[in-house]
């Protein structure tokens, strides 16, 4: 009998090894001697850079850079077992965590330490980067992240602009000619399911601004900066990103790695998929188990468990995908008639506070999976 395990974090309770682990400590008190092969899994946000490392037995490493509002900040990456791929979430450096409700303000944050973030990394010696781009706390359009890895971003009077999305409307000239030279090789993948424009109605600013603390008045501001910001990437990188589908992820970092680095946007989980050799480990199983903290209509639309069942369905059509999360919501029907995912059930046991939830992840998660685990082992033996 062979047991695929491959679920995302649940978030701050479990981290994706760990949901794994406790996946197959419950299953093992039915199946001992069972195959068990372990994948942590994410969707290119929060735990992507883990999973990641974890899967492929790689090393993290910690670094000093520029936290959004310009105070140094201790951010975490990681290089793969390859020794050649980095993965970097922009959030380490960029991220919301680093703000409050007395600090938070677009018009300031800055993503210029997730550009310290990237050169951290190729100093490392990669020739490859993973970079998820959620849980952002800015809406420069990545000009931060820009100047960072040397480009000049200057005003009428030939200076380089003051950084925050704010500061976009000085721009009059971008100069890439001081940019790291090792750029221009890197390949970078943008792990991002938003497809919102730059600009617009949908963009960064309408959308995701008030999030960051944006009032209307912050957001009719941004969404005219970047709108400027975009015509003078169009004019002077002849990139045309203001309507491009993604440009506006991670307030407008979309765009900026589009405009300066070597990057191409995919679906988060699909990218999780591929590094972490999830069809390769999945060929042969007879059960695939995967999960996270919570699962309903929203997971078809790119999380981790629907890219798990997808990918699985592959390679072990007739192995069942079992999801466990730890919470249930609307609309689980639909996942069931797409035909990917076969079977869901929730981890918490009784009525419990969040809190108390958290606290008992681990014995919870491998109670239901044992249950489950009894439950096909009876059923087989008929």
């Amino acid at each position: 009998m062979k047991f695929v395990i491959a679920p995302d974090s649940f978030k701050g309770g479990l981290t994706a090894k760990q949901a794994a682990e406790a996946m197959k400590t419950g299953l093992a008190r039915v199946y001992p001697d069972a195959d068990y092969t372990l994948v942590p899994m994410a969707d290119g946000g929060e735990g992507t850079v883990q999973s990641l490392v974890d899967a492929t037995r790689g090393h993290f490493y910690t670094e000093q850079v520029t936290g959004p509002l310009g105070t140094q900040v201790a951010a975490k990456f990681g290089i793969l077992g390859d020794g050649q791929t980095g993965v970097i979430e922009m959030s380490q450096a960029s991220g919301i965590q680093f703000v409050n409700e007395q600090t938070r303000n677009p018009l300031i944050t800055t993503t210029y330490g997730t550009g310290e973030l990237i050169l951290k990394a190729l100093d490392q010696g990669i020739s490859k980067l993973i970079l998820g781009i959620g849980g952002s706390a800015t809406n420069d359009g990545g000009a931060g992240m820009a100047q960072a890895i040397g480009a000049q971003l200057l005003d009428q009077a030939g200076n380089q602009i003051e950084v925050g999305g704010g500061q976009l409307d000085q721009l009059e000239k971008i100069d890439i000619s001081k940019v790291d030279p090792r750029i221009k090789d890197l390949e970078i993948l943008i792990a991002s399911d938003v497809t919102n424009p730059l600009v617009g109605p949908d963009s960064a600013s309408a959308v995701f601004g008030p999030q960051k603390g944006a009032t209307p008045e912050m957001v009719k501001v941004l969404d005219d900066n970047l709108r400027h910001y975009a015509e003078i990437i169009k004019r002077d990188l002849h990139a045309d990103l203001a309507d491009y589908p993604g440009a506006g992820a991670a307030g407008g970092l979309g765009a900026g790695l589009l405009a300066f680095t070597n990057s191409t946007m995919e679906k988060g989980v699909e990218i999780v998929v591929e590094y972490s050799g999830l069809k390769e480990k999945a060929q042969g199983a007879d059960f695939v188990f995967t999960g996270e903290g919570g699962i309903d209509f929203q997971t078809k639309f790119g999380k981790t468990p629907y890219g798990v069942a997808l990918a699985t369905k592959q390679v072990a059509p007739n192995a069942p995908v079992i999801v466990i999360a730890g919470s249930v919501g609307d609309g689980i029907n639909e996942l069931y008639s797409e035909k990917s995912i076969d079977a869901l059930f929730t981890s918490v046991a009784g009525v419990k506070t969040l809190q108390e939830a958290l606290d008992t992840a681990t014995h919870d998660v491998a109670q239901v999976a044992e249950n489950i685990g009894r439950l096909v082992a009876k059923t087989l033996a008929k």
